[in-house]
């Protein structure tokens, strides 16, 4: 279902979610929604200085510069999190939960929005695609990213807009993209990660 390549510094943590019903009809408990604050006790993970040096070194290693509107999504949500970070859904609440508190970035998608097979692989050169419902576009080019049959469509940057869970969504994939440089980080991560789904009533199943 998911090819991933051999890659010096990528350490990818991947499962599948089942939700028992549509997003739409399943909404976020005060105890997830708590988690979206910077100051959250109970995390078992909290981000620092050396995680965010080395989620930046392994977007740069295909050649992406992660500065400015491309930094990695974690670093973006910790400054969301001071401003108040917004609720979107079950699923996508869960996944920023994990990613600003551990420090890494994580990508979730509908798994009936994307076409197989799917694969993990470094974007080429000019590569972009559309990531918010305004239409505004990235450039992905050397970024890490997951891709299906008609192309990337996410990433630890941003995810693109057509693979992003939506009210009817009942499956997602989640990439947790951890580095070598972090032993044993993504797999934490991973672990609480889908722990918090559980507590949604969801299944997960590990690739």
């Amino acid at each position: 279902m998911l090819t991933v390549p051999a890659h010096p510094l990528l350490d990818l943590q991947a499962f599948i979610t089942e939700f028992a019903r549509p997003l739409a009809e399943l909404p976020s408990p005060p105890a997830l929604l708590a988690g979206l604050a910077l100051e959250f006790p109970e995390a078992p993970l909290h981000s620092d200085d050396a995680v965010r040096a080395a989620v930046r070194e392994l977007l740069r290693s295909g050649g992406f510069k992660p500065t400015g509107r491309s930094k990695p999504a974690s670093e973006y949500l910790l400054k969301a999190a001071a401003e108040g970070l917004a609720s979107i859904n079950a699923a996508v609440d869960a996944c920023n939960v994990a990613s600003l508190h551990s420090g890494l970035p994580i990508s979730v998608v509908d798994l009936e929005r994307v076409t197989m097979p799917l694969r993990v692989e470094v974007a080429a050169p000019g590569s972009n695609y559309i990531f918010n419902r305004s239409g505004q576009t990235i450039d992905i080019g050397g970024l890490l990213v997951l891709a299906d049959a008609e192309g990337p469509c996410a990433g630890p940057v941003k995810d693109s807009q057509r693979s992003k869970t939506g009210p009817e969504t009942t499956r997602t994939l989640s990439l947790v993209w951890g580095s070598v440089a972090l032993p044993g980080r993504a797999a934490s991560t991973a672990t609480w990660y889908r722990a918090l789904l559980h507590a949604l009533g969801a299944t997960t199943t590990s690739l």
